[in-house]
C-alpha cells in the first residue's frame, strides 16, 4: 500500500526550516539542491542553491519538502501536498487515475531522474502528489 507523507513548499528557506524540524524532531535529514540535481543547466541563478527536494525520516515518521519554482510561485494555501509514496508502477497509475477523476491536472505522470511523478489538485481543492521509484529518496 501507498506511503502518504506531507510535502512542504517554502519560498527559500526550506534548507533552514528542515534543519529546524530535524533539531526538534531527530532523524536523518537528506537534501538536495536545484543546482546539485541533473536539472542544474536549466536551472536560474537565482534558483541553484533553493531545495528542490529534502526528506526528513525518524522511524516511521517522514517529512517532505522543497523550495517552490512554478509559475505561481509561493502563495500561502499552496505550502503544504500530501503524498503518496508507492511501492510499484502499477500502483502509482492506479492512484493517479482514481484521483483524476473531477480533478486538475498540475503534472501528469511522467518519468523523471528520481523516478514515476505526478501531480493533481482533487476535486475538492486538496494537492497531491504520486511518486515512485525502485531507490526511494
Amino acid at each position: 500500500m501507498a506511503e502518504l507523507n506531507a510535502y512542504l513548499n517554502f519560498d527559500g528557506t526550506c534548507k533552514q526550516a528542515m534543519e529546524f524540524y530535524k533539531d526538534c524532531l531527530g532523524g536523518d535529514l537528506q537534501l538536495m539542491s536545484f543546482g546539485e540535481s541533473p536539472m542544474a543547466a536549466q536551472t536560474p541563478s537565482n534558483m541553484k542553491d533553493r531545495v528542490l527536494h529534502s526528506v526528513l525520516r525518524n522511524g516511521d515518521m517522514v517529512l517532505m519538502a522543497s523550495d517552490v519554482m512554478d509559475e505561481l510561485g509561493y502563495i500561502p494555501g499552496n505550502t503544504v501536498s500530501l503524498c503518496l509514496v508507492c511501492e510499484s508502477k502499477e500502483e502509482i497509475e492506479s492512484l493517479f487515475s482514481k484521483f483524476s477523476s473531477g480533478a486538475r491536472s498540475k503534472n501528469n505522470l511522467r518519468e523523471e531522474f528520481f523516478g514515476t511523478y505526478g501531480d493533481l489538485v482533487d476535486k475538492y481543492g486538496m494537492g497531491w502528489m504520486f511518486q515512485f521509484s525502485e531507490e526511494q529518496m
